[in-house]
């Protein structure tokens, strides 16, 4: 009989970084470093594939001359020089790619507690929190809210609403944003949920990518003017809720302000770890 050999939450955030993009993208290998190259247009997966990380396991140490290899592999497909991996894991690796001229951003870590049931939202009166498929009409304006979120960022309430959300949504449609998300919505590789007034608008929106039993939630944004409704934390609660009936255990996220990290707190998130990422890359979830 196979004992099955239990791992880290670190371990198998590891082993999610290092497989999930090669569900949109091919990978490359530059010495000891791997790069996630998109083969066929698409919606990115967290602003890319097109960043690099540390090569498996066991590969030896990364040189000056691998980060240089890689950068000019990026400029050549005209990607962003984007890099990202766990500061625990290559704890060395930020020295060399600051002293090669790169910003280097910390995102802490935090693992939702397996063992704790998720908490009920409570919505405001006449809202609800579904998935989104492919084949939904809100799908443009599920998909222009992370642009409206991101442009203000924090928690607390913007003037951005509806008459926003429709022209940004109507961009995204026109520029064939939302039908390059098509594929991976199709073939399950992007899960999407939403949070919706009783007249079907779309007030913050979430996601994940599931991969080997493991998901990073991303992109989790509410419209600036409908903040302050405790809507992202349902929604973040949903997707993980979705996600654990749909066979993922190990469920994750990064987050940049100590406010969010809060809130995540109290649906059972645990601190476990930091993303080391170059600090002007593309941000997660746009």
């Amino acid at each position: 009989m196979y004992r099955m050999i239990e791992t880290s939450p670190r371990d198998r955030v590891e082993r999610y970084y290092a497989t999930v993009p090669l569900l949109f993208a091919e990978a490359e290998d530059f010495g000891s470093l791997r790069l996630f190259v998109r083969r066929k247009p698409g919606a990115p997966y967290y602003g890319g594939p097109s960043h690099a990380r540390p090569a498996p396991a066991g590969a030896p140490d990364i040189t000056d001359a691998d980060i240089a290899r890689v950068r000019a592999r990026q400029r050549e497909l005209g990607v962003p020089e984007s890099f990202e991996w766990l500061a625990e894991v290559n704890p060395a690796l930020r020295a060399r790619i600051e002293a090669a001229g790169l910003p280097v951003a910390e995102r802490p870590l935090m693992v939702l507690d397996p063992h704790l049931p998720l908490p009920a939202p409570t919505l405001p009166e006449g809202v609800t929190v579904r998935v989104v498929d492919a084949d939904d009409p809100a799908l443009p304006a599920v998909l222009a809210i992370p642009h409206l979120a991101f442009a203000a960022e924090g928690t607390a309430a913007g003037t951005a609403g509806r008459a926003e959300l429709t022209a940004v949504a109507a961009r995204l449609t026109a520029d064939g944003t939302v039908a390059t998300a098509l594929p991976s919505l199709y073939a399950g590789h992007k899960t999407l949920v939403a949070a919706f007034d009783g007249d079907g608008t779309p007030l913050a929106a979430g996601h994940y990518h599931p991969a080997g039993g493991a998901t990073e939630i991303g992109g989790i944004g509410t419209l600036p003017a409908a903040r302050r409704q405790g809507l992202g934390a349902a929604v973040m609660a949903a997707a993980a809720a979705h996600a654990r009936d749909n066979g993922v255990h190990t469920v994750f996220l990064a987050y940049a302000d100590e406010a969010v990290a809060r809130i995540y707190a109290r649906l059972g998130f645990r601190r476990a770890g930091v993303t080391l990422l170059i600090a002007d890359q593309p941000a997660r979830g746009q």
